[in-house]
């Protein structure tokens, strides 16, 4: 009898633990794949209803967000302590991603919206990588209240009329490398020459009340009329005009600079035939048609029509697009360093 009910108790035992595997791998089975999306954070109940959500639905698949700056992010993948499988970056952090090896190449066949970008689109970190979903426009921003003459050029903001009236970007930021390119430039020469750039830098630095590292200390200093002007994404002029109506934003006569965010899928990724359906969904006429018009973000996809009214403060349109100049990205990061150095020896007080 000992032995029976001892078989019997072995038995039970064996069962609840088929059982309970057999539970797992249901809900194993069940569960949604995830896809790791690490993104800037901004406009996200935009993004959630709107882009993410249509495409988890369609792929029955969850998106978990990895939000914060450039920087952080990127260091997070350089680190290997991510499961990141999508990630959006500027370009000059997405270059150095590309340069250390830590994006996967793109199949073109797998994403067909490639072909209905703007050509500077499809490939600005090198061919293969991830492409610009979105571009904004690097101008200049003034509050036409504020001074003598319209600006119209990179070389106004020379002005001696302007002391103490004026921020420009970090050189450590995304555009800060664009305004020293716009120094070079107003010296009318067309390649990019490091000691003229410095040169004329020293000169704007009188009217420079303080270096930006982030938009929002833009924004701040010129609602509160600390600055009146100075260069700044095209993007956040509408937070600009909000605080200042009579604000103006420009294309230089020299050209404003394309700023081009990024997106690609990271090399460890284990999802990353789902990643470039992604990728392509991002280019798709729908997505770019919905962040535009709802000024989220500038398109890209050349088969978007806005109206007028719909394009203001977005960079739109083939004629804008051809007329923005654009940095090698490589090069920019290769001489990072030396910049650095040089505009703290040299620049800062």
């Amino acid at each position: 009898m000992k032995k029976v009910m001892k078989s019997f108790l072995v038995l039970s035992i064996l069962m609840l633990v088929l059982a309970a595997c057999s539970s797992k791998e249901e809900t194993k089975g069940n569960k949604k794949a995830e896809l790791i999306v690490s993104t800037w954070g901004f406009s996200e109940d935009f993004f959630r209803a709107n882009i993410y959500e249509p495409f988890e639905k369609e792929h029955n698949v969850k998106i978990v967000l990895d939000t914060g700056n450039n920087a952080d992010r990127l260091n997070k993948v350089r680190q290997g302590n991510t499961d990141v499988d999508i990630i959006f970056l500027s370009d000059y952090y997405a270059q150095q991603g590309v340069t250390e090896d830590l994006f996967e190449k793109l199949d073109s066949s797998k994403i067909p919206n490639l072909e209905k970008i703007y050509d500077v689109a499809k490939a600005p970190v090198g061919e293969g990588y991830g492409p610009a979903y979105t571009i904004a426009q690097f101008g200049i921003a003034y509050n036409a209240d504020e001074v003598k003459q319209p600006i119209t050029s990179w070389e106004n903001l020379w002005d001696k009329d302007l002391k103490n009236k004026i921020t420009i970007p970090s050189i450590t930021s995304t555009t800060g490398p664009m305004f020293l390119d716009a120094a070079s430039k107003i010296t009318g020469i067309k390649e990019f020459d490091e000691d003229k750039a410095f040169n004329e830098m020293k000169k704007v630095m009188p009217n420079v009340v303080k270096e930006y590292g982030q938009t929002s200390e833009f924004v701040n200093m010129f609602s509160q009329g600390e600055i009146v002007a100075g260069p700044i994404m095209g993007m956040y002029f509408a937070s600009l005009q909000e605080a200042v109506p009579n604000a103006k934003f420009v294309t230089p006569s020299e050209g404003g600079y394309a700023v081009m965010n990024t997106v690609n899928v990271v090399k460890d990724s284990d999802q990353k035939d789902l990643a470039q359906e992604f990728v392509n969904y991002m280019l798709s006429k729908e997505v770019q048609e919905k962040s535009a018009k709802e000024k989220v973000d500038s398109p890209v996809n050349t088969e978007v029509v806005l109206t007028e009214e719909e394009a203001v403060n977005m960079t739109y349109g083939e004629e804008l697009i051809k007329s923005l100049n654009t940095l090698d990205m490589k090069y920019v990061n290769e001489q990072s360093k030396t910049w650095i150095d040089r505009w703290n020896r040299e620049l800062v007080q």
